[in-house]
């Protein structure tokens, strides 16, 4: 397919896309018994100004494309080479995506609506929340997206997801808000779960009904609705989460306050005890001796609950450096062990600069 026909198709999609939004019929992928709570009325009655509004936010996603440093840690998680979305937010072409994209980046390449491929450099990316930023070099034709209120996205709202390159648009339901705990020592509040799933979800843009940015596509879930239970969807970083750092984050890489006691572990909750899933090699747990299958039962001497709580204690431990202390069970041995945590970032490698 030819980039001169991806603006008319998504024209068509976009089309398609503003009826289903202005409709009020059943919520798509969602069980008939999970929605007990009344249907809300998707975007209201369709007009011109709020199609113009969704066209204007959709022509802002572009394609993000990235290669990783030939010695990047994160090559054997992420891989060598990452695609994904973005959405420009700003008239200088700074461009928001999920971070992942572009950890540990060599070369980074984004594509707007009318086939226009630019190199950009890396703005800055923060491990607290998630997002990265880039910026194009040189002018990209999508006008910017208006940043919205995502404290406002309710259960049951009806939301339209875009994508880069020939991903298009579709629209999904909002079907939970709570906080989310990643395995990788990462936890945020008000995360947006959507359904019915999408695997393009990589820096996703989500727009609601005002043609407003609300969040970025991170995952691809299971368990959207309900932890444990069964409904596959997707997970998005809540805008509201930029809004605070973002001119930190443009003039200086990265949000301070995102400065957190980094150990290097993945850990799951299983069967009410949090399990150590993955060390990373060479980090500070690695070297302290931390091994997969373990069992984490305390930090400092307090327990455990569930993951989240694992992050708040690792974190309220101090600045990155301090010292950790984990007791945890390793087969049928109780052991004690002393981390020395760290900056993740400082872990990570970085392009040379010239």
């Amino acid at each position: 397919m030819g980039p001169q026909r991806l603006p008319q198709i998504a024209a068509s999609m976009l089309v398609a896309a503003a009826l289903a939004l202005s409709a009020t019929g059943a919520l798509a992928a969602v069980p008939r018994e999970s929605a007990a709570a009344p249907e809300k009325p998707a975007f209201g009655k369709e007009d011109d100004a709020s199609y113009r509004r969704l066209r204007e936010a959709a022509e802002a996603v572009v394609a993000v494309r990235t290669k990783a440093l030939g010695d990047a840690r994160s090559r054997a998680t992420l891989g060598a080479e990452r695609s994904g979305s973005g959405i420009v937010i700003a008239p200088s072409g700074l461009v928001l995506t999920i971070g992942y994209l572009i950890l540990e980046a060599d070369l980074v390449e984004v594509s707007d609506a009318s086939g226009r491929s630019l190199p950009a450099s890396v703005v800055a990316y923060d491990h607290a929340t998630g997002f990265g930023l880039l910026r194009a070099i040189g002018p990209l034709s999508p006008k910017p997206v208006k940043l919205g209120t995502s404290g406002s996205v309710e259960q049951l709202d009806r939301v339209l997801v875009a994508t880069g390159g020939e991903g298009g648009m579709s629209v999904a339901t909002v079907v939970s808000r709570r906080p989310f705990a990643g395995y990788w020592e990462y936890l945020i509040d008000g995360a947006i779960f959507t359904s019915p799933a999408r695997t393009d979800h990589s820096g996703a843009a989500l727009i609601d009904k005002n043609g407003e940015l609300v969040g970025i596509g991170s995952l691809l879930v299971m368990d959207a609705m309900t932890p444990g239970e069964r409904l596959p969807g997707n997970m998005f970083v809540p805008i509201d989460l930029l809004k605070p750092v973002l001119a930190e984050m443009v003039a200086t890489g990265r949000q301070k306050a995102g400065r957190r006691p980094w150990i290097g572990v993945n850990s799951v909750e299983d069967d009410g005890r949090l399990k150590v899933l993955r060390v990373t090699a060479d980090g500070p747990a690695d070297t302290a001796g931390l091994r997969p299958g373990d069992i984490i039962l305390s930090v400092g001497g307090e327990k455990i609950r569930d993951l989240g709580d694992f992050y708040r204690k690792l974190w309220a431990a101090g600045e990155p450096g301090v010292e950790i202390a984990l007791t945890v069970l390793q087969g049928t041995d109780l052991r004690q062990l002393h981390i020395r945590s760290i900056d993740r970032l400082d872990f990570l490698r970085r392009k040379p600069t010239i």
